[in-house]
């Protein structure tokens, strides 16, 4: 039961927030909540000691602390700072955090050239009536969910819960 709410929670999390990120321009804070939560649940059922989940928080802690800031010089939406947040706990302090983040980073700069295009576009994907969802068009923000879930999915098989999933349904655990 531990090794499938590894496989399947968080990524299902990420899923949820990019599509409504995409719709509405908003990912709802019972998703970040669930990831923070299913990861305090999970992690010790997993068999993680207890300093490597401290290790974990902590790194929710730093990341946390550099999206306030971004937050509070208005770089950043909140529903985004949440999402990321929570995400890095399941990555915890060692190099997997920064290949989450590179990750991130990646898919956000990616996304926000494709949505500019698509804003500079607008009149001709309107025409030809491209399923774009219209708040992409209308709002002066980009989706960053879909980046943070993009991240997330590319660097979840390095992350140490997945590696441990891995090790124990390959074990019979």
């Amino acid at each position: 039961m531990t090794v499938a709410a590894i496989f399947v929670v968080f990524p299902l999390c990420l899923a949820i927030a990019a599509f409504s990120d995409l719709f509405t321009m908003t990912i709802p804070n019972r998703v970040s909540a669930i990831v923070l939560a299913s990861f305090v649940v999970v992690a010790p059922l997993a068999g993680l000691p207890v300093a490597t989940i401290g290790l974990h928080l902590a790194a929710a802690l730093l990341v946390f602390s550099v999206c306030f800031g971004l937050f509070a010089a208005n770089v950043m939406g909140g529903g985004d700072a949440k999402l990321l947040t929570a995400s890095s706990v399941w990555f915890g302090l060692n190099t997997s955090l920064l290949g989450f983040l590179g990750s991130v980073a990646l898919a956000g700069g990616l996304l926000t050239v494709l949505v500019l295009l698509l804003r500079r576009k607008e009149s001709t994907i309107l025409a030809a009536g491209l399923p774009v969802p219209r708040l992409l068009f209308t709002e002066k923000k980009i989706p960053y969910g879909i980046a943070i879930a993009a991240g997330g999915l590319f660097a979840y098989p390095s992350s140490p819960l997945m590696l441990k999933a891995i090790a124990l349904a390959l074990h019979g655990g």
